[in-house]
């Protein structure tokens, strides 16, 4: 199973088609989103291709494909423009399947209430902690006493920190998870893999 993850779409059509080709590409089979689906936010310019009707039509037309989480730009407006779950906090994902049969983990949060770090504290060893917000791709492990890895996609409209607009992929297989981070025209930028404990 391949899982697409993006975050941080801020009302931008054409962006999200442009991601939507990068899933097509990757072949992958479900739709993470981590947060700030339709609004551009007070902070940000409004950003090339920002459609929010659009958009909504868009995203509502992959409902059955998308798991997602609320944004800072989220609220209970965009929910009625959408119709899949977007005010949950956080999500967890479970990936059962590896070879010791142990089940991993994916904590999903858009980022603004708690950090990485915070978050794997939340978390058991092994998990795989999902965030946007910042708008700056990271793939990294955590520096704490147990395994985690924390992963950002970027943003795939509003790329900051000198970052491209950007997605990742999550490929679980029977020996683990592999994390790939990418731009949207499929440039590799990282890859970590995580076999049992991350």
């Amino acid at each position: 199973m391949k899982i697409f993850v993006i975050s941080d779409i801020h009302g931008s059509l054409s962006s999200f088609r442009a991601a939507m080709d990068a899933f097509q590409r990757e072949n992958a089979d479900h739709l993470l989103i981590c947060g700030d689906y339709l609004n551009h936010g007070p902070r940000n310019d409004i950003p090339a291709g920002y459609d929010t009707k659009g958009l909504a039509k868009a995203l509502n037309d992959m409902k059955h494909l998308i798991t997602g989480v609320r944004g800072n730009c989220d609220s209970e407006v965009d929910q009625m423009m959408l119709e899949f779950p977007v005010l949950a906090p956080y999500t967890t994902i479970l990936v059962p399947g590896s070879e010791n049969g142990a089940v991993q983990r994916i904590f999903v949060h858009h980022g603004h209430l708690m950090t990485a770090e915070e978050a794997a504290r939340l978390n058991p060893a092994g998990t795989v902690i999902v965030s946007g917000h910042t708008h700056v791709p990271v793939l990294e492990r955590l520096p704490l006493d147990a395994e985690y890895i924390a992963l950002n996609p970027g943003s795939i409209s509003i790329p900051k920190g000198g970052s491209e607009p950007g997605y990742a992929v999550i490929a679980v297989a029977a020996h683990g998870m592999e994390i790939k981070l990418c731009t949207l025209d499929g440039k590799v930028l990282k890859i970590l893999e995580c076999r049992g404990n991350c």
